[in-house]
């Protein structure tokens, strides 16, 4: 009977323990982490520089810079399938039973079934970026040509809806409950596209004394968002924004020990982490979202390259490039927990 009890609890044991997938950029590979320990490596996944990984299910999918597109069995940690849509892959999404890509090259967005047959291929003419789904709407950016692009997927991915001279070169978005948010390279402020009604409006960001606050938007993905709040890092600046994202207002800003690249919020977002650029790389900030302060500064590895809070919330995983490790620390006091082997590591992902 003890016996039996004991293999239960190591089974669920097994169940819950989270897996990540870590991208060996210089490799092409994946490397498999599972509770907390180096298990095997995913091989022959293309240029992953920017890489990207997405799980859906059983299954993750990995789109490489130079256009290839896999599917991961979790499972079993095996490459399924892997196909070329295109030279230059930007992000994707999944959307109804389908994942939708966008390319910089060739000039299109390709729609694949989850088995990566290819379902469809938009012809844009542009640079495609910013890919979101909301309900049935597929919804994309032209960066090329200043537009944005709504389809329907229920209608097998027609266009229902176009904004034309959506602002001066659009290159990232995000969705926000049912708004369409897109930020522009060659414009100040964002625009915002209500994807209930299909109205197009632009914003700029101002103070509380209503002064403009111009800043280069970095890529979305860049922003640490808690509700109606995002905390925006600046570019070229030691500093971070903080933002209502409802009233597109600048209400504060926050001083920083370095030039901020990613401001990553913890599940229960209580705190975020700031990791940096330049001669700050190695170091790691922690803010304290109610009183929006730094409240800890400390080095956590030579080029901190990405950062991910596990699910529960009491660890954070962090990436050290020329550490060649993948570190483990306790996000109550902060300590180091564990340090795992992994070649010149970048993006963090959880796949279970």
């Amino acid at each position: 009977m003890r016996k039996a009890l004991l293999l239960l609890l190591i089974l669920v044991n097994i169940s819950l323990a989270e897996k990540l997938y870590v991208v060996e950029r210089e490799r092409g590979s994946l490397a498999v982490i599972e509770n907390d320990r180096l298990v095997g490596e995913i091989h022959d996944l293309g240029n992953l520089n920017h890489a990207i990984v997405k799980t859906d299910g059983d299954y993750s999918y990995c789109i490489a810079r130079n256009g290839y597109f896999s599917k991961i069995d979790n499972r079993n940690d095996k490459l399924l399938k892997k196909i070329k849509p295109g030279n230059s892959g930007i992000g994707f999404t999944f959307i109804d039973k389908y994942i939708a890509i966008a390319h910089y090259d060739p000039k299109k967005v390709t729609i694949l079934t989850k088995d990566l047959d290819i379902h469809k291929e938009i012809q844009t003419g542009s640079r495609n970026v910013g890919i979101k789904p909301y309900k049935n709407l597929l919804t994309f950016a032209l960066m090329d040509k200043d537009e944005i692009w709504v389809l329907d997927a229920k209608k097998d991915f027609q266009r229902v809806y176009k904004v034309e001279n959506a602002g001066k070169m659009p290159f990232d978005a995000l969705i926000d409950k049912n708004r369409y948010i897109v930020g522009f390279f060659k414009e100040r402020g964002v625009g915002i596209l209500d994807l209930d009604k299909f109205i197009y409006k632009k914003a700029k960001f101002f103070s509380k004394n209503k002064q403009e606050i111009v800043f280069k938007i970095p890529h979305f993905g860049m922003w640490g968002v808690a509700g109606n709040v995002a905390l925006i890092p600046a570019v070229g600046e030691k500093r971070a924004y903080v933002v209502d994202i409802n009233k597109m207002a600048v209400i504060d800003h926050i001083d920083l020990a370095g030039l901020p690249v990613f401001i990553t919020v913890s599940p229960d977002k209580k705190i975020a982490v700031v990791n940096y650029s330049g001669d700050k790389d190695h170091l790691l900030s922690i803010i304290d979202l109610k009183k929006l302060k730094v409240i800890k500064t400390f080095p956590a590895g030579k080029r901190v390259m990405h950062v991910r809070f596990s699910k529960d919330g009491k660890k954070l995983y962090v990436s050290s490039y020329f550490d060649n490790s993948v570190k483990i620390f306790d996000t109550k006091n902060w300590k180091k927990l564990k340090e795992i082997t992994v070649p010149n590591p970048s993006g963090i992902f959880i796949v279970r």
